[in-house]
Parts: structure tokens; sequence; C-alpha cells
């Protein structure tokens, strides 16, 4: 098999992921592990909205929602957990399908008011159910509200594995981008897949055809905000912690900025624009420069924002887009002398 360019950086991609814990522990104690989880995690809630954005053609702003729903699963078991000691309360395994289960069940609510309508308007429906829920989880005082929920241990998994250990918990982040990318690309090159896109190419022709759309639409949308709730379990798990901040619009702009920085065009893209993202922060945050009176990294954003700009009217789908072009020859014609 011949590789290309992209299968070479895919590679080397991966293969630093996988001894990334192994060498920063030793470096920097784990800090960098820590900032390589987040960014895994954020990575597979870009993935699941990129379902939406790339392959369907459909811009959501509510994905955060699906994120803070995952989370308050795992926080709210386990804050009741804390308070009587019933031991079921505090099983990853319940955890999980809480979280899967509930943002399953509101995906599906979502879905089938927003893809009545298209474009801005879809936007705006999303973004709505996002901030609703947002607003509602504030007002839960039990769990904190606005002030949030901190959780003093992890999910337990009994007989499987330890969520403790931030290695595990890296590698459990890890494996999941794995097998969903590994899903992602079967489905998109099953029937269902070729359907999805072809609605996004041209969406009038394929219902002039004899398509209903709307019930592949819905499914692929139920499935985009069930992987968003599986990032919002890892989340919690991570942060040990859990706050009406993770459904707030900002969050869903910030994967939206990880998908555009990555490529909409590739399931691997979020993925990449989630590494780009969050080492541009770590670097950008951390410039001691002042400028009057203003030191430069509290306000990491300013640079950031144009970059952004940069990438999308430059970058030909993000830095995915540039890796794949680095496998297509030149154009440009020879001058024969």
């Amino acid at each position: 098999m011949n590789l290309t360019t992209k299968n070479y950086f895919n590679l080397a991609l991966f293969s630093a992921l996988i001894v990334l814990p192994l060498i920063t522990e030793n470096v920097s104690g784990g800090f960098y592990t820590l900032i390589a989880t987040k960014s895994l995690i954020m990575a597979l809630a870009a993935i699941g909205l990129n379902l939406l954005v790339g392959q369907g053609g459909l811009v959501s702003f509510g994905h955060s929602a699906f994120i803070g729903i995952g989370a308050y699963c795992v926080g709210v078991p386990l804050f009741h957990y804390f308070e009587d000691g019933t031991q079921w309360l505090a099983n990853g395994f319940v955890h999980l399908f809480l979280a899967l289960l509930v943002s399953g069940a509101v995906a599906t609510l979502m879905g089938m008011i927003s893809l009545r309508t298209r474009g801005i308007y879809f936007i705006m429906i999303t973004l709505a159910f996002a901030q609703l829920l947002y607003y509602l989880t504030t007002g839960l005082e039990l769990y904190g509200g606005d002030d949030g929920l901190s959780l003093y241990q992890r999910s337990e998994f009994p007989g499987s594995f330890n969520l403790e250990s931030n290695q595990t918990l890296y590698y459990l982040c890890l494996g999941s981008i794995l097998i969903t990318l590994g899903f992602q690309y079967r489905w998109f090159h099953s029937r269902f897949g070729k359907l999805i896109q072809g609605a996004r190419i041209n969406e009038s022709r394929m219902k002039a055809i004899g398509y209903h759309l709307y019930p592949y639409q819905l499914v692929l949308f139920i499935v985009s905000g069930m992987i968003c709730g599986y990032a919002g379990f890892l989340m919690a798990n991570f942060n040990n912690f859990i706050s009406p901040d993770l459904l707030h619009w900002q969050h869903s702009g910030e994967l939206l900025a990880i998908i555009i920085l990555g490529g909409t065009r590739s399931i691997v893209g979020p993925l990449y624009g989630a590494a780009a993202f969050y080492l541009l922060e770590e670097l950008l945050s951390s410039i001691d420069y002042t400028l009057g009176g203003i030191k430069i990294g509290e306000y990491w954003q300013l640079i950031f924002g144009p970059l952004l700009i940069f990438v999308v009217l430059y970058g030909h789908n993000g830095i995915y887009g540039f890796i794949t072009g680095l496998d297509k020859p030149s154009v440009t014609p020879q001058r024969e002398d």
C-alpha cells in the first residue's frame, strides 16, 4: 500500500498520542497529559458535531447542551452517592448509560424540531435549546446552581479499569476517538453516508429523485448528540466538577472553531483542530510580554481570532485540507524550452 502524505501525518499524530503520557509523566509530572486529555475530550465532541457540519452541512450552535447533559449524568448520581452511599450511583456503566440515553432523548426532541428548518433558523433553534437547558441548570440549587458541583471521585468501573488514574482516563479518551473515527469511516462509506453527503451537496436534487431526508438527518443529529454526551461524561470525570457553563453557547462556538481550524471535510480534521487550538491557547496565554501595562497573554483570544479568520479565508479547509493538498500534483503548466 502506497502511503500518502496525509497517511504519514495521521500515523505520526496517533503514534505521538500513544506515547505522549509515557514521556510527559517524566518531563512535566503529567501536566501536559492533562492538557492532552482535555484536547482529546473536546476533539471527540468536535468529531460528533462535525457529523452535522462537515458531513451533513448543518451548523448547530447547541451541541454544548449535550456535553453538559453528559456531565450532569455523572455529577448528579455521584452527588446522591455521597449523600446516602448507594453503591450503584457511583457505577461508571450507569453514568455512561444515562449520558447516552438522556443526550440521545434530548437530541431526538431538538432534532425533530430544528430539522424542519434550515440556515439561520436551524442555528437559532439549536442555540435556543442550549440556552434553555443552560438556564434550567443554573436554577438547580440542589446541584450547585451557578456555582456548580464538585465531585470527590470519578466514576467506578468494577472489575474493568480505574479512572482515578490520569493515564487510564487519557487512554480511554484516545481509544474512544479511535473507535468513533472507525465507526464514522465505515458509516460514511455506506449507503447512508452517501445519501447524507448527497443531501449536503444538493438537498433539492436528493428530494427530487425520491429520497425523504428528514429521518436520515434525524438519525445523524441523534448520533451526533450522543457522541457529545459521551464527551460530557468524560469531561465530568476529567474535571471532577460540573457546572452550567458546560452548556453555554460559547462551548458550541469553541467546537466550531476547532472544526474550522482542523477542516470540516475530513473525519480526522477535528483532532488536528483540537491539538492546534489548545496548543495555541497554551502558548499564547503564556506570553509574558507587557504592552502599555497590559499583559498580552491574558488577552490571547485577540491573537487567536485573526489567526482563525486567516485560516477561514486562506486555509482551504483547515489544517487537514493543507495536509491533503500536499498530495496533489501542481497544476501549474510547465514551460517547454
